[in-house]
């Protein structure tokens, strides 16, 4: 089965994270992404992150990051300083859908790559921009990085342990956020333009996307939690602000993640831990009652979960359905029955790292596939390739070569 996108050439222009995952979204749906790498070292992320190592446990030359964030493309080396470069760049836009680049504001233009020159070659062109504060207003020069954005956003305002407890202050999200969320609004945006050019204008259009804007937006209900009541969020350890009890517990052994979602579920929990009364008192029988009583009812629930096991518990609360779950690593993570049922641990061949295993996509569409499983490519391993399906034979490619146009 061909891909949802299978339609749908994507140059990509992007490095590191943001762009080259909403790249790599639109491969796994189907869609042929030529990845447009420089002549010289190729995409920042092939040299940083953790070494992916063989069976052996030796490097093998690729990163972690980048296998990441790469899977499904084809790439290409291609000097855009060089006019013969910029050329061949100009054909690839000729024939594309969308363009995803994320450069510093304006920097295409000076290599006339820019979105009124690329939409002059091709109207239908739905051309991504993704920087760290977007195309307009005073910081629109600024480059930055993940841990910056978590921080502007406020999004470090609301983690870590709260002020007054043993190691209070912010704790950095595990994972670059705020580009796999900018990546993400990327694909949405740009799913959304293909549909209105091929449904309504017979246009493409130029995207703006913010890694500032969208963690911002991202904070979702919390930001709305503040604009509603002028509190502002505090940094809470793993307890929500607006629901209790909601949080990680110690049982005997280790952590268990306790979520109440409603009333009822917290009088059957209150049943199971043997909290007579609590559940009518009028301190705990609303939601809003025990997020504002919480310093009172939290104590109770940890010294009864502290005389349990963590896993007796989890299945013991599973059997009278209260959300709850065990605080896994990731060798836990992929030992799980349901992660394992659901397939999302894949494995495919690459012709330097050997046999990679990978978290696969986890979309599933009833009639069409996502994930093809075309490994990361080598840096510039599809120039040939690319170039012979845009007409040119070895002698032109060759030539491009000897001149540093082409990698």
């Amino acid at each position: 089965m061909a891909g949802t996108l299978s339609h749908i050439k994507v140059l990509d222009f992007s490095r590191v994270f943001a762009g080259p995952w909403a790249a790599q979204m639109l491969a796994d749906f189907g869609a042929d992404v030529i990845k447009v790498e420089h002549v010289k070292g190729g995409d920042d992320v092939r040299h940083m992150g953790v070494p992916h190592l063989d069976a052996e446990g030796n490097p093998t030359g690729e990163t972690s990051s980048f296998l990441a964030m790469n899977r499904g493309k084809r790439s290409i080396g291609l000097d855009l300083k060089h006019p013969e470069g910029q050329a061949l760049a100009r054909k690839l836009i000729a024939e594309a859908d969308v363009l995803i680049e994320n450069f510093k504001t304006g920097n295409l233009a000076r290599f006339g790559l820019d979105y009124a020159a690329a939409a002059e070659i091709n109207p239908r062109l739905v051309y991504c921009s993704i920087t760290g504060f977007g195309q307009t207003g005073p910081m629109a020069h600024l480059p930055g990085y993940d841990p910056i954005f978590q921080a502007m956003s406020g999004l470090l305002s609301m983690t870590g342990t709260a002020d007054g407890l043993p190691g209070a202050g912010p704790a950095l999200v595990g994972y670059s956020i705020s580009d796999i969320t900018a990546g993400q609004y990327a694909v949405s945006a740009i799913l959304a333009a293909l549909n209105h050019r091929d449904v309504v204008s017979g246009e493409g259009q130029y995207i703006d996307i913010s890694l500032l804007d969208t963690q911002i937006h991202a904070a979702s209900h919390m930001a709305m939690n503040y604009l509603s009541s002028g509190r502002l969020p505090r940094r809470n350890g793993t307890a929500s602000q607006i629901t209790c009890p909601w949080q990680a517990f110690d049982c005997a052994d280790r952590p268990i993640m306790i979520a109440i979602g409603n009333d009822p579920q917290f009088a059957r929990f209150c049943d199971y831990l043997g909290l007579d009364g609590v559940a009518e008192d009028p301190r705990f029988a609303t939601n809003l009652a025990r997020v504002t009583h919480a310093e009172e009812l939290v104590p109770m629930i940890a010294g009864k979960l502290a005389e349990k096991q963590a896993d007796t518990c989890y299945a013991e609360l599973e059997a009278i359905g209260i959300p709850a779950g065990p605080l896994n690593s990731f060798e836990d993570v992929f030992a799980m029955e349901q992660v394992q049922a659901r397939g999302l641990l894949k494995a495919l061949d690459h012709p330097r790292a050997g046999r990679v295993s990978y978290v696969g996509n986890p979309v599933r569409f009833s009639k069409t596939m996502a994930d093809d499983g075309r490994h990361p490519p080598l840096h510039a391993e599809h120039t040939d390739e690319v170039l012979r399906e845009m007409g040119l034979d070895e002698a032109a490619v060759a030539a491009l070569r000897d001149a540093g146009a082409v990698k």
